[in-house]
């Protein structure tokens, strides 16, 4: 029989203070039941001698001090997982919100996870193909690894998500992979637009959706990284799947850990955030991984919106310490009509050497890759150059550099939203772009591969 004490003292926001308890822990489940006998539910935030801080789930509003019942239930914050979660939608705290059957759990699993411990894991070194070239061929997705998404408010990155959900695969592997899609305070209309694209392409067949609506609480927010985390990390290390995690919008989460962080009266630190927003977020993005001895994989796309396109804001600026690179959105290239628009130049994934090659992509994908990224970067160079002297200053050859620059925008980045390549025809296309180049130009690649891949007749 659980205790009840009815010794609710102050509630501010979604914050609640119940005194003279005992035996309290920190992180504990809580059970409220109000005045009228509905029963709300929350966390313990924070224990004091015979005070415990409650964090409530679903708000405070209609809360009578005097009337409020509040039972500790001796244990953390739990969900229920199966394997018949694949396909199945739910809410920011784990309830069904497709219409479809209960789940009957196989285990009940404290949402708070481990962070992997260091000497058990794997070293990421596998190729996943999202089918977008500006990724697989130049900042290469690898499996148990974080790369986050930086976009801006008004960026399609919702679109993108959507497009990595429906085309990611592990490539020359039969084994099962499965989507964990978290979306965090999205708007209505943005639920609708995942839910139809993940139905509509047959993505729903192999993803577990969370979503958690901008009215949703605040607190519902925290959780439900959390909540998809510990589904992700049941597929991969008890069923043997490997699991790509999408979690949009960090920013909001982060909102959220400020919103309580000011009604817990703490010290702010840069911008308002809590001082320890880094060790909140390196313990979600240090959930994905590989583990020795274990099949299943976590990787993780974390996407996150730079309030005023800022990539020194402390949200981005953190993510990027703690994660294994960053692809990068460009407002000018989404103004020029290119989709998706990726900024090739500063994204960046650190493990990509490790995921490609012979064996893995093709012997020619690093080669290929540096000569693309040169190029690129001194057709922009030359573009800039003519800006300011004219297109007469420029040599034949940096005018065969421009368009390159030209159709490697137009053609290799713009692929569209439902484009999906696979990486032999992202490498074609590639080497198809080089070919405008004279062959003295392309310093990066041996001459012998040059003879191998390059079209003929250029």
């Amino acid at each position: 029989m659980l205790k009840e004490y009815k010794t609710v003292t102050e509630v501010v926001g979604p914050l609640m203070v119940v005194e003279q308890i005992e035996g309290v822990k920190y992180d504990e489940l809580v059970e409220i039941q109000m005045q009228n006998g509905e029963i709300r539910h929350g966390q313990v935030l924070e224990v004091s001698k015979d005070k415990a801080m409650v964090q409530i789930f679903e708000g405070p509003s209609g809360i009578n001090i005097k009337d409020t019942k509040v039972r500790f239930r001796g244990k953390p914050l739990s969900i229920a997982v199966s394997e018949d979660m694949v396909g199945r939608v739910f809410d920011g705290m784990g309830n069904p919100i497709d219409g479809g059957p209960e789940i009957i759990p196989e285990m009940n699993l404290d949402v708070n996870g481990q962070a992997i411990n260091p000497v058990a894991r794997d070293y990421p070194d596998e190729f996943i193909q999202t089918g977008i070239s500006a990724i697989d061929h130049l900042n290469t997705l690898v499996r148990g690894q974080k790369l986050p998404v930086f976009s801006g408010s008004g960026l399609p990155h919702k679109e993108l998500a959507a497009q990595i959900a429906r085309q990611a695969t592990v490539l020359n592997s039969d084994e099962k992979f499965a989507v964990v899609f978290a979306a965090m305070g999205i708007t209505f209309e943005e639920k609708e637009y995942f839910m139809e694209d993940f139905r509509k392409t047959g993505a729903i067949d192999r993803s577990v959706m969370f979503i958690n609506l901008a009215n949703d609480p605040a607190i519902e927010r925290i959780a439900t990284p959390k909540m998809a985390l510990t589904v992700a990390e049941y597929l991969a290390y008890e069923k043997d799947m490997h699991v790509l995690v999408i979690m949009t919008d960090m920013t909001n989460y982060c909102e959220a850990l400020r919103e309580i962080s000011a009604a817990r009266r703490e010290v702010p630190g840069r911008r308002g955030y809590p001082g320890y927003l880094y060790t909140n977020l390196a313990a979600l993005y240090e959930r994905a991984g590989r583990i020795i001895g274990k099949k299943g994989s976590v990787t993780q796309i974390p996407i996150l919106s730079m309030p005023e396109d800022d990539i020194t804001h402390p949200i981005p600026d953190l993510t990027g310490y703690i994660t294994e690179g960053q692809i990068i959105l460009s407002r000018e290239l989404n103004n020029s009509g290119i989709k998706p628009p990726i900024n090739v130049l500063p994204s960046l994934s650190r493990l990509k050497d490790k995921g490609t090659g012979e064996g893995k992509t093709r012997k020619d994908h690093a080669p290929t890759m540096n000569q693309l990224f040169a190029a690129y970067a001194k057709g922009k160079q030359a573009k800039e150059l003519a800006i300011i002297l004219g297109e007469s200053a420029l040599s034949k050859t940096d005018k065969l550099y421009v368009q390159f620059t030209k159709r490697f925008e137009e053609e290799y980045i713009n692929q569209g939203f439902y484009t999906n390549r696979t990486i032999e025809e992202s490498l074609a296309l590639g080497w198809e772009l080089l070919s405008i180049l004279p062959v003295t130009e392309l310093k990066r690649i041996k001459s012998d591969m040059i003879d191998e891949f390059m079209p003929k007749g250029e």
